[in-house]
């Protein structure tokens, strides 16, 4: 029997092999020079990044969960305040909030790119309301100008979570430099990975700026004077390296992932498929760098679907299959599983499909074979409304 030809979800050996030598020659130097945490090529590294998203100042942390924690406190984020979020997101975008003492306002998001809806932020805004956090999520940037807007209308700040979204655009400005900061992550499976956990701030605010890089470092300004009570998050010199390497191919695997998902949308229009699923948009005035590749699979389909590619070793990820305001630590906030039926609807028929940037047209010609097939055997049923 010939072998079943898989697709997987991800593949980083097939990124990561090309750059080992210039990888472990780099290693070699940082291990010479003794210099672990932070340090000469942390700085160059903030500096690139902060220069790549259109920033004034890049502050490197230990992962995109302690930049998000690390904003907060910089935006003074405590008990009583609230802070609006999306439901349809990442457990560390609330657990940060949370973790301060303030409570997260969870927001419903919009159908077409699963980004938190500006209108549920408008009904949810109060004199509490102490900072927003709009997710880019998958890899498109949400409404940043009315976002923007409605923050200024309470006093509050906007603390972009990039974390999947680096290089994505809203109107020709780069995410990260369009609230009060940006939070990023460079955890493996991210379009810009390291080699573990990594996270980074960006800000165009000079004392805020300071103020990051001060609550990163313990608040300790001279060494052992601590000015604030901050946390230890700092960036090792080894991912640094890791990621100024991968940088400078980064717009190169945007494209990539760019022309993966035109792809998908030529072959799923050519398989008649286009009237069955959702496709996800790319929206005008956008750059959509697509860290994900989600439909939405209705009918209550999508599990089904899912294993059915399973058989195949065709590769498929749920993100997310609940929203956040379903959890069971957060059932203490009082919210019904309808209350957010866009995030409800979601969580039952997202499945995120490989797009990574080495993936082959053949492997996604499997892919939609695949689901192709699935959708034959149903004899040919169409999308739910």
């Amino acid at each position: 029997m010939d072998e079943i030809k898989g697709v997987p979800l991800l593949d980083l050996k097939r990124q990561h092999d090309p750059l080992r030598e210039e990888v472990l020659e780099v290693f070699g130097e940082i291990w010479d020079s003794n210099w672990f945490c932070l340090g000469p090529k942390v700085k160059e590294l903030e500096e690139t990044l902060a220069e790549y998203s259109g920033a004034t100042h890049g502050i490197g942390c230990a992962s995109g969960s302690d930049a998000l924690l690390l904003a907060l406190m910089a935006c003074d984020v405590g008990p009583g305040d609230e802070v609006i979020l999306p439901s349809f997101t990442f457990f560390a975008t609330a657990s940060a909030v949370t973790r301060l003492g303030a409570t997260p306002v969870f927001a419903d998001i919009k159908p077409t790119t699963f980004n938190i809806d500006p209108d549920d932020i408008a009904a949810k805004l109060s004199t509490a309301t102490k900072a927003i956090i709009p997710v880019h999520l998958f890899g498109q940037c949400a409404e940043m100008d009315r976002i923007n807007e409605l923050a200024q209308s309470v006093g509050a700040k906007v603390i972009e979570d990039a974390a999947q979204s680096i290089g994505a655009e809203w109107n020709g400005q780069r995410a990260g430099s369009i609230g009060d900061i940006g939070c990023f992550s460079f955890y493996p499976t991210k379009n810009l990975g390291g080699a573990g956990d990594g996270g980074m701030l960006t800000a165009c605010d000079e004392q805020l700026a300071d103020r990051l890089n001060l609550l990163r470092g313990h608040g300790m300004r001279p060494r052992y004077y601590h000015k604030e009570i901050g946390v230890n998050s700092r960036l090792d010199a080894f991912q640094a390296a890791v990621l100024i390497i991968k940088m400078r191919h980064l717009d190169r695997y945007v494209e990539m992932r760019q022309t993966n998902a035109a792809r998908y949308a030529t072959l799923f229009a050519q398989a008649g498929l286009t009237d069955w699923l959702e496709l996800p948009p790319e929206e005008d005035g956008r750059r959509h760098v697509w860290n994900q590749y989600v439909v939405r699979i209705g009918e209550g389909r999508r599990d089904e679907l899912r294993a059915f590619m399973a058989e195949a070793k065709v590769g498929s990820e749920i993100y997310y299959p609940l929203g956040l305001h379903q959890q069971e630590c957060f059932q203490y906030l009082g919210y019904s599983a309808d209350s957010l039926p866009e995030t409800l609807r979601a969580a039952d028929e997202v499945l995120a499909l490989p797009i990574f940037p080495e993936l082959t047209a053949e492997e996604q010609e499997r892919v939609v074979d695949r689901i192709a097939k699935y959708h034959a055997s149903l004899g040919g049923a169409s999308r739910a409304a």
